[in-house]
């Protein structure tokens, strides 16, 4: 729980609502990460595939809507995670 809050303080700046945008965000990264080098190893588990393709359609979404909503946090989040942004954005 120290993690998250630290995260958030992190990036946010003092909220501690893990439920953010982009706490999500941050979370996301993070098992991404983890499945990406599973599947290096793995590189006949489909179903990890699967799940590596909808995690990362849903950090797209949740970063269409912030940089939407705050494009101040949003260039912040892309930069401090190393994550390339949207095309366009």
């Amino acid at each position: 729980m120290d993690k998250r809050k630290s995260i958030d303080a992190h990036l946010v700046g003092r909220n501690k609502d893990t439920g953010s945008t982009a706490s999500q965000i941050y979370y996301l990264t993070h098992q991404i990460l983890k499945l990406s080098s599973h599947l290096e190893s793995h590189s006949e588990d489909y179903s990890s595939r699967r799940g590596l393709r909808k995690l990362l359609g849903k950090r797209k979404r949740l970063l269409i809507y912030l940089s939407n909503d705050n494009t101040a946090l949003y260039a912040k989040v892309v930069k401090t995670l190393g994550i390339r942004g949207l095309k366009g954005r």
